[in-house]
């Protein structure tokens, strides 16, 4: 619901109140539902993305996605759609990160979104909905779009924070993706150790407001949580280059996995290792296929 422009530079030194001189800017399309679809493709699958578009950026994100060969179906909104600033301090290898808030989205503009994905046809197996909610639009948005999706017969999948992830819980949803950070703000900061996230996790699940939790750990893998089952599975140690997009390609190994008829906990694995992959390349480029096959198999020989 709030797609980006990602532009990537490189500079010496990030130094205050000095002009610094950058490298040619690269251009990518960005976003937790756009990384998603991006990284489906990426891993040989895919998909529909549905965003709002507008202005000169919009239309710049929808020929960068074309370019990409996405299959898309922008919405238009009489706001810009935002760009983002990523830079490089060479010197230290340290990567500065700029997020702009985005445009707002008047009533009428998001309610024609739903409109948009009432109408589907076919309509998806799997409906993920990832990222941040644009100005103006409420915080139970991803809440109606999973009751759309129920209605329909779809299992969603929710990949947010905060308000926007409470809400759509209180709906009921197939699974979730929080990293332990936005977990611990949805279940109580006072949570810290395993015992109690599992168990805060598994709470959730039997009060019926989700089926699957999937709670990233970063480096040290994932907690997964279905039914009374908890495990933590262990990610592939691998060079770091850029956790840019990892959450969003774990989130595109799961589903496509599942989409392929493989179990929960293949399923899972392939997300840990798309999301492992993704660290491995520089900037925003998210996972490589050979990357995560590659370290799918090596998990899957030793679990």
């Amino acid at each position: 619901m709030n797609p980006t422009i990602d532009k990537s530079t490189a500079t010496q030194h990030v130094i205050a109140e000095r002009k610094l001189y950058c490298s040619s800017p690269i251009y990518e399309p960005g976003g937790g539902g756009v990384n998603v679809s991006r990284a489906i493709k990426k891993l040989g699958g895919e998909s529909l993305l549905v965003y709002p578009a507008g202005g000169m950026s919009g239309k710049m994100l929808t020929e960068l996605l074309e370019l990409e060969e996405i299959k898309q179906m922008p919405v238009p909104i009489k706001g810009i759609t935002r760009e983002n600033l990523i830079v490089l301090e060479e010197s230290t290898g340290r990567q500065f990160r700029f997020g702009m808030p985005g445009p707002w989205l008047e009533i009428e503009e998001w309610e024609q979104y739903l409109i948009e994905i009432s109408k589907l046809n076919p309509f998806p197996d799997y409906l993920v909905l990832s990222g941040s909610l644009p100005l103006g639009v409420p915080s139970d948005f991803y809440a109606r779009v999973a009751r759309i999706g129920k209605k329909m017969g779809c299992k969603v999948i929710v990949d947010t924070a905060g308000e926007a992830l409470a809400r759509a819980l209180q709906e009921g949803v197939y699974l979730i993706k929080p990293n332990i950070r936005e977990f611990r703000e949805l279940a109580g900061n006072n949570i810290k150790e395993e015992s109690q996230i599992s168990e805060a996790a598994k709470e959730i699940i039997r009060s019926g407001q989700c089926e699957v939790i999937v709670i990233s750990l970063g480096a040290a893998g994932a907690l997964l949580v279905y039914e009374n089952n908890v495990e933590h599975i262990v990610s592939p140690t691998v060079p770091i280059s850029s956790k840019v997009g990892a959450g969003d390609s774990m989130v595109a190994g799961i589903v496509l996995s599942l989409s392929r008829g493989k179990k929960l906990r293949e399923a899972v694995l392939f997300g840990i290792a798309a999301g492992s992959a993704a660290v491995m390349t520089p900037g925003t480029e998210l996972c490589r296929r050979e990357d995560t096959e590659r370290l799918y198999a090596r998990m899957i020989a030793s679990n």
